[in-house]
């Protein structure tokens, strides 16, 4: 929807999951009839419920944004739907302007606002993936459950280019104490450089080091070639159009460009099944037996804290607690060893990554591990069980990566080898793999 403000009037541009100014569609549709804009971002006290990384890469992400915009940023504290109605009523505004948000919570908080700005319009306009959820659907305009169909259409449908906006796309309304400003909490170092220049430099770094080779080593946490621009897209400091402009052919650029489309994947499942947000997708699996009880939760703390006695889970785990991020084939590991190993719900490792990875996306992560699990879209046939050690042996052939997070079997001459013997001071194996496996087996085996 785009705005009908009246020429001249201003318009408030509401920040959210697109924390840049480059290549922003809502500023260009703010910007658009030559009115002052007011640039401004909302401290939802829901947020205290993300995970404390997330938040520390988020203000300091707003301090770039404010400094981008000359210190004309305005932040305010409270709920979206109380505050922007407040703030556009404040500066006469003709119409407010938002990327799409489609999350479950962003719909409805969205919904919120529209109807408490009463007769001021919520436009909204662009999104923060290639192509926007229901954009891609079948020829009946059903949504794809399978991903290989899904990707050709997505292939086939395209994006567009960049839109070019700057600082210099508006003329900004700077902020005051009578709109309620305040300052943005101090934001202590996350590990990662956060906001729209690092992401630009980031992605530069990969796009020189590591594009190239990326086919053949994504999947190696041994080697640091992974680009680490997932939470510079969890926060929209870069947009994904403009990453796609430097993958242009290679068996590289061509195996990012498939992850970029397993993002949009991921996020069209959500918007199309919004329960799927913590429910199995497929609902058949609402009848699969998990362990709940009080050993389980002790086996969940084991996992939690990287104390399994499976090298690379816990090598994952510690690095996870240690920095806030996890690399991709660990996870995939350590999820398959919580739902089919230990047999624990989903749910808690979903929460659980939530709760720590920097880069947290609801759709990501959820659809993720219902992957693992085997109850999602696409999902990984039941059958399909990760053996931990052998996992490791190909992904960590020399243990560089075990090694560098679990220090106790930095001399072990084969951190993958159970038979050899282990340091006194590293546990043994909380479960046995080859038996816990034939009993996932049995379990999935009755839903049949």
């Amino acid at each position: 929807m785009r705005g009908s403000n009246m020429a001249g009037m201003p318009t408030v541009l509401w920040f959210r999951r697109d924390l840049r100014l480059a290549d922003h569609p809502a500023l260009l549709d703010a910007a658009q009839h030559d009115g002052d804009v007011l640039a401004c971002y909302v401290l939802d006290p829901r947020l205290a419920a993300s995970g404390a990384r997330r938040l520390h890469y988020l203000h300091r992400a707003l301090h770039t944004l404010r400094d981008n915009l000359g210190g004309n940023l305005l932040v305010v504290e409270g709920r979206p739907e109380q505050q922007i109605p407040a703030v556009a009523e404040a500066v006469g505004a003709a119409s407010v302007h938002v990327s799409h948000d489609h999350t479950p919570f962003g719909r409805r908080r969205d919904d919120a606002v529209r109807a408490a700005l009463g007769g001021v319009p919520l436009c909204a306009t662009g999104s923060p993936y290639l192509v926007s959820p229901g954009r891609v659907t079948k020829n009946d305009g059903t949504p794809y459950q399978v991903f290989t169909p899904y990707f050709r259409a997505w292939c086939q449908h395209g994006w567009r280019a960049p839109a070019g906006t700057s600082a210099r796309s508006a003329s900004w309304i700077a902020p005051s104490k009578s709109l309620g400003h305040i300052e943005i909490p101090h934001a202590p170092d996350v590990g990662i450089a956060a906001g729209e220049q690092a992401a630009h430099a980031q992605w530069r770094r990969f796009v020189e080091t590591s594009l190239p080779a990326y086919a053949d080593d994504r999947d190696r946490p041994d080697r640091d070639t992974t680009s680490h621009m997932s939470a510079h897209l969890k926060f929209g400091a870069i947009h994904p159009r403009t990453m796609v402009l430097d993958l242009q052919g290679g068996a590289g650029a061509d195996a990012y460009l498939r992850q970029l489309a397993f993002r949009d994947f991921y996020a069209a499942v959500l918007q199309h099944w919004p329960d799927s947000a913590w429910h199995n997708w497929n609902r058949d699996f609402d009848a699969i037996e998990v362990d709940d009880d009080a050993e389980a939760r002790t086996l969940f703390d084991a996992w939690k804290a990287g104390r399994t006695g499976f090298p690379i889970v816990d090598a994952g785990m510690r690095q996870l607690a240690q920095t806030g991020f996890m690399h991709n084939r660990v996870r995939m590991i350590a999820a398959s060893f919580l739902v089919k190993d230990l047999h624990l719900p989903w749910q808690w490792g979903a929460r659980w990554f939530l709760d720590q990875l920097v880069d947290a996306d609801v759709a990501n992560n959820q659809h993720g591990w219902q992957w693992a699990a085997g109850c999602g879209t696409d999902a990984a046939p039941y059958f399909r069980v990760f053996n931990p050690t052998l996992q490791g042996a190909k992904f960590d052939p020399e243990g560089d990566y075990v090694r560098r997070w679990v220090p106790e079997l930095a001399d072990v001459d084969d951190v993958h080898d159970p038979g050899l013997p282990r340091p006194e001071h590293y546990p043994e194996p909380i479960v046995d793999h080859a038996t816990e496996r034939l009993e996932a087996l049995r379990r999935y085996g009755r839903l049949a």
